[in-house]
């Protein structure tokens, strides 16, 4: 880092994105992208709007903001459109911590919570996770600061159910509570709903995963008519044509084709679950994910092990170093030739 780099930042450690090499073809099962391709209406409608790269995005995205409103069930002023769900956690980081109120997250959850509060010098409070990697509702109650769930956990996958996750916005009335649902398409289900019922909640979203946009870097926001205009006060004081028009237009048209985006939603947790049943007969353990991948250990392979193994022979996954999670793996569910690989890839591991 350069002489120049401000006190605040030089002890910061950034966030470590999923391994993107380019030496040789893998089998990417560690970053959570889809295995579909986008929409082919996502495709033309951005192919229509490259055509106009000379001018400026709507800064308001009203097109899709409308399409996207009308398919969550809510008014396009309960919604903001942002770059990858990440920008619109970062605005509340931003809008709704600091001295006064610090960040309340899991202490096994998005690695992007902890970035978020250094860079932006707020407290921040890590609430252990119970020994099944569950999340305790109670520890959330009558929080002292602005509560961060992932719902479903990553890297764990581990979902709550509606009523925990209203127990504790119910409970901090005075706080905001953010429910991150970027993997809610798989097998969870949403706090969207509650808006109306709690003006403390926000709820935030994405297209990377179950529309298979990741490319394209495409979120949202969804909370009351006050909450959306802090945050936009903030988008408008940053970046107010943080969504291109391409991003824009391929986000109404993946919006207009449901049924795509529901038939590979479907797709994915029946791969997922094939999966589960195959690792088990081989030895695995693994969470109860609702998400897009799976979080496991085998008895006898230590997590980095089987990682460099796999990675040997051509398949990625995701490791992490932390202490209590060391010996599990996140694994991406792809598609079932991929999923097929990766099983018989560990199957000669296990007889090497």
């Amino acid at each position: 880092m350069s002489k120049f780099l401000t006190g605040k930042l030089k002890a910061l450690k950034p966030y470590t994105p999923g391994e993107q090499p380019k030496e040789r073809e893998y089998i990417k099962l560690n970053t959570n992208e889809s295995p579909f391709p986008p929409s082919a209406k996502a495709v033309e409608y951005a192919e229509c709007e490259a055509r106009r790269l000379m001018l400026y995005s709507d800064p308001e995205c009203k097109e899709l903001a409308k399409t996207l409103s009308e398919s969550l069930g809510v008014k396009p002023s309960e919604v903001i459109l942002t770059n990858g769900s990440d920008e619109v956690l970062n605005f509340a980081f931003m809008a709704y911590c600091d001295e006064s109120c610090p960040a309340v997250f899991a202490n096994i959850t998005y690695g992007f919570y902890k970035v978020f509060a250094a860079v932006n010098n707020v407290p921040f409070c890590e609430i252990p996770l119970k020994d099944d990697f569950t999340i305790d509702v109670d520890d959330y109650v009558n929080s002292h600061g602005t509560v961060f769930i992932a719902n479903p956990n990553a890297p764990t996958g581990i979902a709550l159910g509606i009523e925990k996750l209203e127990k504790i916005i119910s409970s901090n009335r005075d706080r905001i509570v953010v429910i991150d649902e970027a993997y809610v398409d798989f097998g969870a289900e949403s706090c969207i709903p509650l808006i109306r019922k709690y003006d403390n909640l926000l709820v935030t979203g994405t297209f990377s995963k179950s529309r298979s946009m990741a490319g394209a870097r495409l979120g949202f926001g969804v909370a009351s008519e006050k909450l959306i205009e802090d945050l936009t006060r903030i988008r408008y004081s940053t970046n107010p044509y943080n969504v291109n028009r391409m991003t824009a237009a391929a986000g109404v048209g993946a919006l207009l084709d449901d049924a795509y985006f529901k038939d590979n939603c479907k797709k994915i947790i029946e791969n997922r679950e094939w999966t589960k049943g195959k690792l088990k007969g081989l030895g695995f353990e693994f969470t109860d994910s609702k998400a897009n991948f799976v979080f496991a250990k085998h008895k006898k392979i230590g997590g980095k092990e089987l990682y460099e193994k796999l990675k040997a022979k051509g398949v990625l996954i995701r490791h992490f170093e932390a202490d209590k999670i060391s010996d599990y793996n996140r694994i991406t569910v792809g598609s079932i030739e991929e999923m097929k690989t990766l099983v018989d890839k560990i199957k000669e591991m296990l007889g090497e």
